[in-house]
């Protein structure tokens, strides 16, 4: 069974998750606005004497927050509820297809293990992926309004990042496949009672893994560094703007920081995707309908 008809099969199952996932991202997104807004008012009224409205500034910051949290709380909920029933329905088919096809024990229980990392990627990636996108992009758009400039350095460094990524999966998903083929094994192996046999299934996946290991710490310290070219240019942005208060200075900077520390996803997230696009050429034999 293949991520796509895993996609086909549970649509309305993974729709629900994501739809909250969704509403929380987009609260969390635009909460920097509202909450600068707020910030000026209560400086405005509390420092520079004016009487300034900052009672509906934070009740809107408050209903923002509201929705972030609660779309986040039933987002976790369904994710568990859901994912559980669609693991054990995957689990069960795959094994019936695989008995039906006369597979040893040993490797339909593997393949069946291994369907796990699909559970993984849905549960925990896909609201990742979802997350990734609303900070970069979102955290874009919304500096555009504060200043074209910053956004613009912004959207620059999205280039290397992809061509870094693709290059970071694409060498990925080849040490992915001698992890799944090493973990194939598994049952085949323990079954054997060869101590030796065991303890060299085990040593079989250090080295792809350490490889794997090498690439993530390059593609982060890489990712790091344009991005600290980033944070350096806006501050200086920020300095030679005269109207931005500090409500929008805190906007901009907060803006900023989403946009780095979606980043920090990526490694991890195109590890597991990596991960899944090898599994689903290899389960691609497996037509569970």
């Amino acid at each position: 069974m293949t991520l796509r008809q895993i996609f086909i099969r549970y649509k309305s199952a993974i729709a629900t998750v994501i739809f909250f996932v969704l509403i929380e991202n987009i609260a969390w997104i635009i909460e920097p606005t509202f909450f600068g807004q707020l910030l000026d008012a209560l400086i405005d009224d509390f420092y520079n004497k004016e009487h300034i409205d900052f009672v509906t500034p934070l009740i809107i910051w408050i209903i923002i927050y509201l929705i972030n949290a609660t779309g986040g709380s039933l987002s976790r909920y369904f994710s568990g509820k859901k994912y559980a029933q669609v693991y054990a329905d995957i689990a069960v088919r795959m094994i019936v297809v695989s008995r039906k096809k006369g597979y040893p024990m040993t490797k339909t229980l593997a393949r069946a293990e291994l369907a796990k990392e699909y559970i993984v990627f849905l549960k925990e990636r896909l609201p990742e992926v979802s997350w990734q996108v609303t900070a970069t992009f979102g955290a874009v758009v919304a500096l555009f309004f504060y200043d074209w400039r910053i956004a613009a350095i912004s959207s620059l460094v999205l280039i290397p990042m992809a061509i870094i990524n693709r290059k970071y999966r694409n060498t990925v998903t080849k040490l992915q496949k001698d992890i799944h083929d090493t973990r194939e094994d598994i049952y085949r192996v323990v079954e054997s009672k060869d101590d030796s046999r065991i303890q060299e299934y085990f040593l079989d996946m250090v080295a792809p893994q350490t490889k794997i290991a090498k690439w993530n710490s390059l593609n982060y310290i890489i990712i790091k560094v344009f991005l600290m070219i980033i944070f350096i240019g806006v501050l200086f942005i920020c300095v030679d703007v005269d109207n931005f208060s500090t409500g929008k200075i805190y906007s901009v900077v907060a803006y900023i920081w989403t946009f780095i520390s979606s980043t920090e996803y990526l490694p991890g997230l195109m590890e597991s995707i990596a991960s899944v696009r090898e599994l689903s050429v290899r389960l691609k034999e497996e037509e569970v309908y």
